[in-house]
């Protein structure tokens, strides 16, 4: 018995099937909770959802066939064109197929943070356009603020009580064995040496523990700001592990942000801690410098370098430091050294001078 062919589609029916397939694509893309925005390769938005209307306070009329750098806020503005010829001519991909966060500019002029995943797609035209998605992060970043802060709270409770309640114990205790030394080496026993190394450890150990007290505080806000709070943290890391630790600077760098002022001098605290526990290193430096509109903080050591397996507790310093970066808006980059050690590298956009 002949196999019945089936018959083919009638163009009515190709042309409904086509209908079905674009109204949901399009009811897709308009009920997605993200903003989903694609532009050609002349950076012009041709299409969004209606989520880009929530996110950006735009109607679609306004931002549909606008370049797509009215979205973005200085400097990312002027360079975005620029990062997308470089691609169309090298090929070379430094945001497309990655996820990464950036900042969003509304209508109204305020920023926020977003995290961006571009896509490329070739039409059968030979036409490239360009998909974003776009997810606000506004209250995961209000959140991962709240967590440091509190944190920041809490560290700062312990180094009070470290300061108010350890070192005043401690320097009592020195009294009194230096009063107890004194009488031993008038009536002339042999144990008076004894308590004058006592006493010395306890004057090294109450050094120490004000030392940590002042590291669990936030010494950014004194008047000295971020250059002396670094160059504090120098010299006592030097003394304490006594190795070598120094400051530098270019030129002088001043902030008038103390919250950005306070996770920077975190970041070269969890890096400096991370070089002497992790990597033994004998070396340690602390540079600050402002470059093309960027803080820049770097830090150096002579140590083991990055191990294949971190130790245990390192993977959350690490973490902790990227956290801290990110809701500056900046980047932190950790890679090992030609000439032996790590080197990790903190560059954020440097606060607004005020009037």
């Amino acid at each position: 018995m002949p196999k019945k062919i089936p018959a083919e589609p009638s163009i009515a029916e190709l042309q409904a099937a086509l209908q079905a397939s674009e109204q949901r694509s399009t009811a897709i893309v308009e009920t997605a909770v993200n903003a989903i925005i694609t532009i050609d390769e002349n950076c012009i938005i041709e299409t969004a959802n209606t989520a880009t209307e929530r996110l950006f306070g735009y109607t679609l009329d306004e931002i549909v066939g606008q370049n797509i750098t009215v979205l973005m806020p200085q400097p990312y503005r002027d360079r975005h064109d620029v990062y997308v010829k470089n691609y169309l001519s090298t090929g070379v991909k430094r945001i497309i197929g990655i996820g990464r966060e950036v900042v969003g500019q509304r209508k109204d002029g305020s920023v926020f943070p977003i995290d961006l995943s571009v896509g490329e797609a070739v039409l059968p035209s030979g036409r490239r356009i360009f998909t974003g998605i776009i997810r606000d992060l506004t209250e995961r970043k209000a959140l991962e603020d709240k967590i440091l802060h509190i944190s920041e709270e809490e560290q700062a409770r312990i180094g009070q009580d470290i300061h108010d309640d350890l070192c005043q114990q401690l320097a009592a205790i020195g009294c009194l064995a230096k009063v107890a030394q004194k009488s031993l080496l008038k009536s002339g026993s042999p144990e008076a040496r004894s308590l004058e190394e006592i006493v010395s450890l306890l004057t090294k150990a109450n050094v120490r523990a004000r030392e940590t007290s002042r590291g669990l505080m936030p010494v950014v806000l004194d008047s000295g700001g971020l250059m002396a709070a670094l160059e504090e943290l120098a010299d006592n890391t030097a003394r304490a592990y006594e190795i070598v630790c120094e400051f530098h600077y270019d030129n002088p760098v001043q902030l008038n942000d103390n919250k950005t002022s306070v996770q920077l001098f975190r970041i070269a605290q969890e890096a400096v801690s991370n070089a002497l526990k992790h990597g033994q290193a004998k070396r340690v430096g602390i540079h600050l410098a402002r470059q093309s509109g960027n803080i820049v903080l770097t830090i150096r050591d002579d140590g083991s370098g990055i191990p294949d397996k971190p130790d245990k507790g390192t993977g959350m310093g690490l973490l902790t430091m990227s956290h801290r970066a990110q809701m500056m808006g900046g980047t932190i980059n950790v890679s090992p050294r030609s000439s032996g050690g790590t080197q990790v590298t903190c560059s954020v956009p440097a606060p607004a001078k005020h009037p």
